[in-house]
């Protein structure tokens, strides 16, 4: 495994961490706000609207968090059972059990998909909700009574040494030391994984005990990137200098941190600025009575004083300015050390997926690889970030404009790149989460990277490359010979015999490829449509068909016909006549309409299971 394949796997666990919470931040805000203003020390002390802190902070959080985590891994019966998991540990525990909603909910979502998975297709009719429901109850129950009785005591330990860990830091300023791989690692796109998964949730057990945090604003604490750009902004040159100060409004105001990084990787020892920034804040936080009551998230000036509790203003707000301000002094003064020509010349540096000469996640020849490909039509784009939240929500925006001065007006949605889903044209991501992005998608579409978020530049090349797609694959279609019939007498088989429905789906794709419908990668997905679902539609018939994301796949529509007159099995059930299709783009639900309404009538199917030629099929399989 290179280097390369080790970060993207670090960050893919990170992301899962963060993935956890991230959705729930606005409630871990609320909280925040609640605390802020009515705890004895808040802004407005009021003692009845007190009573709602506790309980949010022990109940409510956990198993919001257990809930999502068991989602993430098993949809809402994973959310279910991992709320319902979570609660054991959160009754068994004496400290807020974050973790322990991020361990017992894709635990119990895992147990329960894997046990879903077990009998899919074995339960007789008519008993799929008794057993659905008892299943999630039984193996609930289990995990709750575990998490209680087991788990809980031996978090509350693990929990209670992080803490002393976090104290004995404190207690000895070493905790400014953090600054040397936090910021690292922020611009290595791991700032969600460690905020999120690691500091949130322990600064969340702190600040129910002392009212507030530092672990709060250790990454959250967006000052220091701010000084970083201000830096480029007055001491820059080139592209850098120009677009510098946008970065500064964007982060001041918006707290969208990786509009900054690429200056950072553009002149890899400016990281020595927001550490120094960093170190600066942590340790007049920790000295002085610092910290806040929730996450600032985004990081923005903003949500950074509207987490800051009433007695903590004026240290905090020392902290906030004082590391911008070292922040700043630092990188201007790298910046005077270094060549200024070099700076201009790494923003402005241009490749034809607009990796604008900064080092990313992979190899400039990995890239054009994952640039390259055609595409039919543009429906549907993807911005892909870490967290889907941030950047790519920004991105959006810009590339929407973009588009439409193009002439192309494609749905175009944000999501992280975890989430990429796989119906999409074309996915635009940062160059360092270029191979997750790859991982993610199984290099089933183009991916454009963009080093950075404020080069108009880097938007006009994805645009340009977009339309080069389409011009490719537009001249491949006019380049085609005569098209393939959609259904013919070559892609009828009669009186096959089949040992497993394995053999019988590879029998369909067999044709299908074989007479130019689809490539081969459609098989694979022939067979992850029937793990999905089961093709089998019932009737002695079974249908089987690529997935949502084939289109790739498909080269155009088809379908093709086997009789099987002793049947081939399929999960418990006898399938006598195999209809395959692929459909090219819409005319996939048409076709799965038109065949549908033919097998409906008993009819048809007797007629075809005792068709002695292919015209009778044809006849009778009419989709003109």
């Amino acid at each position: 495994m290179n280097t390369k394949q080790l970060q993207a796997k670090v960050q893919k666990f990170g992301a899962t961490l963060s993935a956890m919470v991230m959705p729930n931040i606005g409630v871990f805000i609320g909280w925040g706000i609640l605390t802020a203003l009515f705890i004895p020390t808040g802004w407005c002390p009021n003692e009845y609207l007190n009573e709602l802190v506790s309980p949010v902070l022990t109940y409510l959080l956990p198993v919001l968090i257990g809930y999502t985590a068991g989602y993430n891994v098993h949809q809402r019966r994973g959310g279910v059972i991992g709320a319902f998991a979570t609660m054991g540990m959160v009754v068994g525990s004496d400290v807020t059990m974050l973790v322990g909603g991020m361990i017992m909910g894709p635990l119990a979502a895992w147990l329960l998909k894997k046990f879903d998975k077990a009998i899919e297709g074995k339960v007789k009719t008519g008993l799929e909700m008794l057993v659905d429901n008892f299943a999630l109850g039984l193996i609930g129950v289990l995990l709750c009574v575990l998490g209680y009785a087991v788990a809980a005591p031996m978090m509350t330990g693990i929990q209670n040494v992080l803490a002393s860990g976090v104290n004995f830091m404190t207690d000895h300023n070493m905790l400014p030391l953090t600054a040397l791989f936090v910021q690292p690692a922020q611009v290595l796109f791991l700032n969600n994984a460690i905020n999120h998964g690691i500091l949130v949730p322990l600064g969340v057990q702190q600040a129910a005990e002392a009212g507030k945090s530092v672990l709060f604003l250790i990454e959250a604490n967006g000052a220091y990137w701010v000084g970083l750009v201000a830096a480029f902004a007055v001491f820059g040159s080139g592209v850098a200098k120009k677009s510098a100060p946008g970065a500064v409004i964007i982060q001041f105001f918006g707290g969208i941190a990786e509009t900054c990084f690429p200056y950072c990787l553009m002149m890899p020892q400016t990281i020595l600025g927001p550490i120094a920034g960093n170190m600066f804040s942590i340790f007049v936080l920790t000295n002085f009575g610092g910290g806040a009551v929730g996450p600032p998230s985004p990081g923005s000036v903003f949500a950074f004083y509207m987490m800051t509790p009433k007695a903590c203003m004026l240290v905090n707000t020392i902290a906030y300015f004082g590391s911008l301000a070292v922040s700043f002094v630092v990188t201007g003064f790298i910046i005077k050390l270094s060549d200024k020509p070099e700076t201009a010349a790494a923003l402005e540096g241009e490749t034809a997926t607009g990796t604008a000469g900064i080092t990313g996640s992979v190899s400039e020849e990995a890239l054009a690889r994952m640039a390259s490909g055609k595409i039919s039509a543009l429906n549907k784009v993807i911005f892909a970030c870490d967290a889907g939240m941030g950047s790519s929500a920004m991105g959006v925006s810009i590339l929407r404009t973009r588009l439409q001065k193009a002439g192309m007006s494609p749905s175009i949605s944000h999501v992280a790149v975890a989430e990429i889903p796989l119906d999409a044209d074309v996915v635009v991501t940062n160059v360092n989460l270029a191979q997750r992005a790859l991982d993610t998608t199984g290099g089933k579409m183009p991916i454009l990277t963009i080093n950075n978020f404020m080069d108009q530049k880097e938007y006009d090349q994805i645009v340009a490359k977009i339309k080069e797609m389409l011009a490719d694959a537009s001249d491949d279609l006019s380049a085609e010979g005569p098209s393939i019939p959609l259904f013919d007498e070559k892609n009828i088989v009669l009186k096959a015999s089949f040992a497993d429905k394995k053999e019988a789906i590879n029998a369909c794709a067999d044709i299908l490829i074989g007479r130019g419908y689809a490539d081969e990668s459609y098989r694979q997905d022939m067979f992850e449509r029937d793990a999905d679902v089961s093709v089998y539609l019932g009737n002695g018939v079974a249908l089987p068909h690529g997935l949502a994301s084939s289109k790739k796949s498909i080269k155009t529509s088809g379908i093709c016909f086997i009789q099987v007159p002793d049947g081939v099995d399929f999960g418990g059930e006898k399938a006598y006549l195999l209809v395959g299709v692929a459909g090219k783009g819409e005319e996939h639900v048409d076709l799965l309409g038109k065949i549908a309404t033919i097998l409906c009538d008993e009819g048809n199917l007797n007629a075809l299971q005792k068709a002695a030629t292919k015209q009778e099929v044809l006849k009778i399989l009419d989709l003109s």
